[in-house]
């Protein structure tokens, strides 16, 4: 039998000692990190903060021991967050691309998973005292390229990095040239606020801002700016709000999705967020925020008002 000296036995029963006391640390931390319990950051696309803030109320309200911590900012910003490593979740308008995958991969030796969520509209706002309400998808071409007969000027949350300007380049405009006359605001709220105060503006946001009628601040909302009509896809000459009904038959002409990307090594409380988001209770949320749940079926009844 070796007989080591007593100084290195010494050296050797602390090692060991602090080897298994971190394990059992470890152990700890991951055990706090469940589906339905821990504390995790998302990075969420500014345009869904309302819905976001309604789903993570109700998931924390199901799950007491679980803390979901958002953080809202304009699209290519959460986008950045995907060499975040606190960052669990990202809640944006599209799926990742290879390059980002392969940057996921290489960088937190995981595969990240999407999942389509929702589909969205992109509503158009204007002044209450505006006597321009029906747009077709050539007027809101002009303008957005500052070409229409009258001064009309669009404002977003942002000029450039958010989804909504992202989606009216590549969707709208297919990569022509935003008006240098394009204002930004802030956040959609400010988007609100200054449509509300200026009649030549003609503002771009997500609908789940101020289409549920039973929501107070939403109702707030519609009392300072209107909702424009746009021409329905389905029928030349008929205009449409972004209604559920109008989303789901795809007659109003701009929408978009809501997809998660989740980047977690094991099973924890990403997934669990994920789960409650894709599963009945928070398709439901969607639903009264007025997008299109993705994941849940519906069943659309033809009715017949009699007067």
């Amino acid at each position: 039998m070796i007989r080591w000296p007593y100084k290195i036995r010494n050296v050797f029963f602390v090692i060991v000692f602090f080897l298994l006391n971190g394990c059992e640390n470890r152990t700890a931390d991951e055990q706090k990190d469940t589906i339905d319990s821990g504390t995790i950051y998302i990075s969420v696309d500014e345009s869904f903060k309302p819905v976001i803030d309604s789903e993570i109320q109700v998931f924390e309200a199901l799950h007491p021991g679980a803390k979901i911590i958002p953080t809202y900012k304009p699209e290519a910003e959460c986008i950045k967050d995907f060499g975040v490593d606190s960052v669990r979740m990202v809640i944006i308008t599209r799926r990742f691309t290879q390059q980002e995958e392969n940057f996921i991969v290489d960088s937190f030796k995981l595969a990240p998973k999407s999942l389509e969520l929702a589909k969205d509209a992109v509503a158009v706002i204007v002044n209450p005292s505006s006597t321009d309400t029906l747009f077709d998808m050539g007027q809101i071409y002009q303008i957005l390229t500052g070409k229409f007969s009258k001064n009309l000027i669009p404002i977003f949350d942002g000029t450039r990095a958010t989804s909504t300007v992202r989606f009216v380049i590549d969707s709208v405009l297919r990569g022509d040239t935003l008006t240098p006359k394009a204002m930004a605001a802030k956040s959609s709220e400010g988007v609100i606020d200054y449509v509300s105060k200026n009649p030549d503006a003609v503002g771009f946001i997500g609908v789940s801002w101020i289409g549920n009628h039973d929501d107070t601040t939403q109702l707030s909302f519609l009392k300072k700016v209107k909702m424009a009509w746009l021409e329905s896809t389905d029928k030349p000459g008929s205009y449409v709000l972004p209604w559920q009904a109008n989303i789901y038959y795809r007659r109003y002409p701009m929408l978009r999705d809501l997809v998660y990307i989740l980047k977690e090594k094991k099973t924890g409380l990403g997934k669990g967020f994920a789960n409650f988001l894709s599963g009945e209770q928070g398709q439901l949320i969607f639903r009264r925020a007025y997008l299109w749940p993705a994941q849940m079926n519906f069943n659309i009844r033809l009715t017949k008002l009699n007067e």
